[in-house]
């Protein structure tokens, strides 16, 4: 890969061995990741997330003796984790874990490949920040009062402007701070925001759904403005479009 950074090395974990076969059919057709095993119980997958290095779990929920669920939430250090399942209940408590992304049974490709590109792009950050390379600084310090908060760029999903302040959104929470706009785009990585609109700058590796004048980003609904669609299409999703 480019920039020196290693393929993903992936587990795929679920009790039927049709969505196994399934999940390692297409994860093959991506260059970026590299299937180190399947396993039919979280039990089994246990013990190769332990002693191998795994970038990324296809983790499916429900499974005998340990769901999916059960096992990611003991994990000490869990992998970046895309959850499959055929029951849509189940995604609130995903995100809770932090999951890269959340796919519904059965999977098409074109879902998958935006997952797991998801995936792809949260572990360059990860690798690049392990090397020391020379990268944007992950963590910044937002103020609440006397107090100091540090927060890391990657977990912004969005940035909501509000005349002199700015409302930091986060998957679990919000911050409001005394800030422009302006100012904090300035302080964060050009190549990772995105000014979709006046009132709006977006953290592309967040992005679920372009559809219309509109982002989804985490099912919250955002507008884009005519001119910035053309440059976030251009800039953005064109270099990863799979189909015409």
């Amino acid at each position: 890969m480019s920039n020196n950074i290693p393929k993903m090395k992936c587990l795929i974990i679920d009790d039927e061995p049709l969505a196994r076969f399934h999940l390692k059919e297409m994860a093959d057709q991506i260059d970026f990741l590299s299937v180190e095993g399947t396993c039919a119980t979280a039990l089994e997958a246990d013990s190769k997330v332990k002693e191998s290095e795994i970038d990324l779990l296809f983790l499916d929920i429900n499974m005998p003796y340990l769901t999916g669920l059960e096992f990611l939430e003991q994990l000490e250090n869990p992998p970046l984790c895309i959850l499959t399942t055929a029951y849509s209940e189940y995604a609130l408590e995903g995100f809770r874990l932090q999951v890269v992304d959340y796919l519904l049974k059965p999977i098409a490709f074109n879902r998958f490949y935006q997952a797991v590109n998801k995936a792809q792009q949260q572990f360059i950050v990860s690798e690049k920040i392990k090397k020391n390379s020379p990268f944007e600084d992950p963590f910044l310090y937002v103020r609440q009062s006397d107090t100091f908060i540090k927060v890391s760029w990657v977990d912004i999903l969005y940035i909501e402007s509000m005349q002199n302040y700015t409302k930091l959104h986060f998957k679990d929470k919000s911050l409001v701070i005394h800030q422009t706009m302006k100012a904090i785009e300035e302080s964060l990585p050009s190549e990772h925001f995105f000014r979709i609109h006046k009132s709006f700058l977006i953290n592309i590796l967040h992005i679920d759904m372009i559809s219309g004048g509109r982002l989804f980003i985490n099912k919250t609904e955002l507008p884009i403005s005519r001119i910035r669609k053309e440059e976030l299409l251009n800039q953005v999703v064109y270099k990863k479009l799979i189909s015409k």
